[in-house]
């Protein structure tokens, strides 16, 4: 029949089925050799321990850690030792002494009012940049890094030429502490305001905008959303100005008038006591300006830390 001689063509034509007997058999309990099958794969199966990329972290590190040693550990390292050159009590006696603990109450002082009054003044300069469109606002944005690009000697002449005993403007700061403060605070004026800016930039808007409109009023969108965010860049933008008001040297010289017990501020101290030839007394003072920095550094990083942990 036509139908059988054709079923009986395709099972001829059909290939025959492999035989399963020919097949190895696979022991249940033996492990694939993953090493061979990488390495016929082309893959390798660890970087050798001489490989150059092993040795490229560790020279990296060894680098910096060379580097930061040079220009700052064993500089900062051994001002400390020098101050210790008379013993403890040495130390001690020269912090101690009326003009070296005049200096340091003075400058600790006047660093802590001017890193608040940046923190508030800083932080607003940094909100109206961003949130609002001021005419000139290209000559602002400028005259906010002026202070770091101008030597601090050309700026205390300024602040004498303006505020001295000649001022155009009426107002005679010349030898007084408050010359020392506004001194200060040209000189720390960018740190919050370009700590604080960035943050306000890339800050989400939509959560203010869902705020506004669910009723919250400006006041509370500023407290609940907006401040919880630029907090910790506020406090690092003021310690950065606390740490730098400490140390500035050149803006106040020359407004200052470098009175003892008066306006003499600590850097000017230090720099009178080398002159003088006493240098564990200036080491001792820049010791403990040094100490100082780094409590405020570290707390900031604390702080830091604590705030990326909350989120």
């Amino acid at each position: 029949m036509p139908e059988t001689e054709s079923g009986a063509g395709l099972l001829e034509q059909a290939p025959p089925a492999p035989d399963l007997a020919l097949r190895p058999a696979i022991d249940p309990g033996r492990k694939p050799r993953r090493g061979r099958s990488r390495r016929r794969r082309g893959v390798p199966s660890g970087r050798p321990l001489t490989s150059p990329g092993n040795f490229a972290p560790a020279l990296g590190l060894g680098m910096v850690v060379l580097y930061l040693s040079v220009i700052v550990l064993i500089p900062l390292a051994a001002v400390a030792w020098r101050s210790t050159g008379q013993g403890l009590d040495g130390f001690w006696h020269a912090i101690n002494r009326p003009e070296a603990s005049s200096t340091l109450k003075l400058t600790i002082g006047a660093s802590l009012l001017v890193a608040l009054v940046n923190l508030v003044m800083g932080t607003a300069i940094a909100w109206l940049l961003v949130r609002d469109r001021l005419p000139g606002r290209a000559l602002i944005d400028m005259l906010i890094d002026l202070p770091f690009a101008l030597p601090t000697i050309v700026a205390g002449l300024a602040l004498l030429t303006v505020y001295g005993t000649n001022s155009p403007v009426g107002l005679n700061l010349a030898y007084t502490r408050a010359g020392v403060v506004v001194a200060l605070l040209f000189v720390t004026l960018p740190f919050v305001v370009r700590t604080v800016q960035p943050v306000l930039l890339e800050l989400d808007r939509e959560m203010e905008e869902a705020a506004a409109s669910l009723g919250a009023r400006p006041a509370t969108i500023f407290v609940r959303i907006i401040l919880p965010n630029i907090a910790p860049a506020m406090a690092a933008g003021t310690a950065l100005a606390f740490a730098r008001a400490m140390s500035e040297f050149g803006s106040t010289v020359l407004i200052s008038g470098n009175l003892p017990f008066k306006t003499q501020v600590a850097s000017v101290h230090i720099f009178n006591q080398l002159e003088s030839d006493n240098v564990t007394g200036a080491a001792a003072v820049s010791t403990v300006l040094l100490i100082v920095s780094l409590f405020v550094l570290v707390g900031l990083d604390l702080l830091q830390r604590w705030a990326a942990r909350r989120g």
